[in-house]
């Protein structure tokens, strides 16, 4: 009996050294599916301001999601950040996440980029146009509507329909104009499609310069940063002949992207956690998420990086987001429906 004493006495001790390490004032543990090497930044700049240290964890968003929900009660995650309303609004409806008072972070972000039970929130947002070639159009499609028009047929590029991207498309073009419209744009997108579905966004892009397609979708962040620095394919002659329409400025506006983030459901650092997400905030993490990025702040009046500015003003769809993530399931059942592979 001594000796089993002294184990149960030595596996208490070095749970609650476990314990007491995940709690150590001074630390977050962050989930995050942003791959971007410019978040580096982010997170030294907050340990500079707070003294807080960031321990890291990355994959993409459903192993993150799946990681958490395996862990339940004694997951060390304090905060997930991830890419797209679809992800965010998959985690809260996993029961990963769960709802904080912070009066900063209502304040500054507005009501349609944040959740309605404070779950999860918006920092920073990528908006979805239509790019062209300059030397092949000369009628470019204004809306997103249009891109279904035949007189486009056999010229656009766009990814697959399991891509984030696509669906949240979709599931805005069903929020804005209804299941049976959207149902018939999809297919007269997909009767215009120049190629099979394929490849990411700067793929899409690289199609314009190749003569794949005359008409693409991308998002501006993977433009911006071409016009920035260098991009394999994508040099500054070639990114000449390109165009770019801010869709549908007379109608819904321009279909935005999100990335944001929740604290944790279970997360042993909570008053840390929602410091970072204040954080994040800021106006000097904000100006960061377009200069490192080339993304657009969540915060209105936040200053644009050079190479984000350039593409010019526009209206973004202020649609509210998560409506908008709540329609994935039909959007998919229309992809099946018209052959989007």
């Amino acid at each position: 009996m001594r000796n089993t004493t002294k184990t149960l006495l030595i596996c208490a001790t070095a749970a609650s050294a476990i314990a007491s390490s995940a709690i150590a004032e001074g630390e977050l543990n962050l989930y995050s599916s942003r791959h971007y090497d410019t978040d580096e930044r982010l997170y030294s700049d907050f340990t500079d301001l707070t003294g807080i240290t960031i321990n890291r964890i990355e994959a993409n968003a459903d192993e993150l999601i799946a990681r958490m929900q395996a862990e339940g009660a004694n997951s060390p995650a304090d905060i997930l950040l991830t890419v797209d309303t679809s992800r965010l609004e998959r985690a809260k409806n996993a029961g990963v996440l769960q709802s904080i008072d912070s009066e900063v972070l209502e304040a500054r972000i507005p009501s349609s980029l944040q959740d309605a039970d404070n779950q999860w929130f918006g920092f920073s947002q990528r908006a979805r146009i239509i790019f062209y070639d300059k030397t092949e159009v000369t009628n470019p499609p204004m809306d997103y509507v249009s891109l279904a028009d035949p007189a486009y047929e056999g010229m656009v590029c766009h990814r697959s329909s399991t891509n984030v991207y696509s669906q949240t498309l979709l599931s805005a073009v069903i929020e804005n104009h209804g299941v049976e419209a959207a149902t018939e744009w999809a297919q007269g997108f997909v009767n215009n499609f120049a190629r099979d579905p394929q490849g990411g966004d700067t793929d899409q892009l690289r199609g314009l310069v190749s003569g794949e397609c005359d008409i693409s979708i991308s998002n501006t962040y993977y433009f911006a940063r071409a016009l920035r620095k260098d991009v394999d394919g994508l040099n500054a002659e070639a990114l000449a002949n390109i165009g770019w329409i801010f869709p549908a400025q007379n109608a819904e506006g321009a279909h935005m992207n999100l990335s944001g983030g929740g604290v944790a459901a279970n997360a042993p650092n909570l008053d840390n956690a929602i410091k970072f997400m204040e954080y994040l905030a800021s106006d000097q993490a904000q100006q960061y998420f377009s200069a490192g990025n080339d993304e657009y702040p969540a915060v209105p009046g936040v200053g644009l990086s050079p190479s984000v500015a350039a593409l010019g003003l526009f209206r973004p769809d202020a649609v509210d987001l998560t409506a908008v993530a709540q329609n994935v399931g039909q959007a998919q059942e229309i992809f099946n429906q018209v052959g989007w592979e």
